[in-house]
């Protein structure tokens, strides 16, 4: 059972990445990974968010955080993509964009896992 909830969170998580990305290339078609950097900040929040709620009020069950936490977040986020992403960018010579989307995801990441925290604490 925990291998399927895990796997269908995955399949959904990695569905929803999918569109988002693609929704963010259209708009904001170009070089720099964009939407990866945007669905990593996402999913740091969602799981800030989510977490905090689930240890400091118990509302989610260990089956349903299995199936968010590391079914659909792990499907959603794109940390793999992000390293590739980025080594391409060096390796064309952009090395600005490639510190930019390094650094942008680290802080922004951290940022947003600390906001769905606080968020959480809030509600």
């Amino acid at each position: 059972m925990r291998v399927a909830l895990v796997g269908i969170g995955g399949m959904l998580g990695a569905i929803a990445r999918y569109a988002a990305g693609g929704l963010v290339h259209r708009l904001y078609p170009g070089r720099f990974p964009l939407g990866t950097l945007l669905i990593n900040i996402a999913g740091c929040f969602v799981l800030g968010l989510l977490a905090t709620l689930a240890t400091d009020r118990g509302v989610l069950s260990a089956s349903l955080r299995m199936f968010l936490f590391i079914g659909v977040l792990g499907g959603f986020t794109t940390f793999s993509s992000f390293g590739y992403e980025t080594m391409t960018l060096w390796q064309d010579g952009l090395w600005w964009p490639a510190l930019l989307n390094v650094a942008a995801s680290v802080i922004l990441g951290l940022g947003a896992v600390w906001a769905g925290h606080a968020v959480a604490r809030l509600v």
